[in-house]
């Protein structure tokens, strides 16, 4: 609760939920837990919409960025460059739901050019981008709602978002816009992990750093923390080094964040719940057991 009064929680009954005829739902929580498994499983059905957060940031709102963090590539080698000039190529992103690569090469890592490492203030406005882009694409959830039935008739809706998620929102302010906007559409639910599943993230990590999106004050504190560790100047951070170094702090700024939106606005499903679901009514049927508990 804050100054704003009680956060709404408008949560239906186990039976409710069972006979309701259109279903509407949000999974959220770190990577790696099933989010994108299980909503392709329902969608797989044909009876339930897949609206993918981040697909959503790579197409709609950070897709000309990405495609002209290409074509500056490009720009740099004479014979593409001669192409691109008189429109004889044409350059374009394959983002797609199981290959999110372009929007995380665009986010990048900051740290050494030599290394591919991005300048600090160049990696600040790029993650910037995607804290807008990101709050856009959630709030574009009823519109996808009322489309996707409208246009294709599907009767059911999943919301997969990113693990960023609680990093764009604030689930102690009962008038956060974006998490408004999602509990009068969609029943949120945590996908709960445990500690073995933290420590499974994090070796995956290690072995493949990728690009993520960080909150702003974690981000600089910790850029500016890994500094002071290692004595090096920001020209001069492996990038890599600095994300494995980064990570297992970020899941842990974020464990608290996802737990609030869940108690303030949601449900919590412990995600081995959820491992070994086959079909929708198997997953409708742990909701309803989350329900009633």
């Amino acid at each position: 609760m804050d100054a704003n009064g009680p956060i709404p929680r408008a949560l239906p009954d186990a039976e409710a939920w069972l006979a309701e005829p259109r279903k509407r739902v949000l999974l959220f929580g770190m990577s790696g837990l099933g989010k994108t498994h299980l909503s392709n499983m329902l969608r797989s059905t044909g009876r339930w919409f897949h609206y993918s957060i981040d697909y959503r940031i790579g197409t709609r709102y950070m897709g000309e960025h990405i495609v002209d963090n290409f074509k500056r590539e490009a720009m740099r080698t004479p014979f593409l460059a001669e192409l691109l000039l008189t429109d004889s190529i044409y350059i374009a992103s394959n983002l797609t739901f199981h290959n999110l690569t372009p929007l995380s090469t665009y986010l990048g890592k900051p740290g050494d050019p030599a290394k591919g490492g991005l300048p600090f203030e160049e990696y600040l406005r790029r993650q910037e981008q995607h804290r807008r882009a990101e709050i856009s694409a959630l709030c574009d959830t009823g519109h996808f709602i009322q489309r996707a039935e409208d246009l294709y008739g599907y009767p059911n809706f999943v919301c997969d978002t990113g693990g960023s998620i609680c990093e764009v929102v604030d689930p102690a302010n009962s008038a956060d816009p974006v998490l408004s906007h999602l509990s009068d559409h969609t029943l949120m639910i945590w996908l709960q992990g445990t500690e073995a599943h933290t420590a499974d993230l994090i070796r995956r990590f290690d072995a493949d750093p990728k690009p993520m999106y960080y909150e702003p004050g974690f981000l600089r504190a910790a850029w500016q923390a890994y500094g002071t560790e290692t004595g090096q100047s920001p020209d001069r951070v492996d990038p890599d080094a600095f994300v494995r170094w980064a990570f297992a702090r970020a899941l842990a700024h974020r464990q608290p964040r996802y737990a609030a939106i869940a108690e303030n606005w949601g449900l919590t499903i412990p995600a081995d719940t959820v491992i070994g679901i086959q079909d929708a009514a198997g997953f409708e049927q742990v909701i309803a057991a989350a329900l009633a508990a």
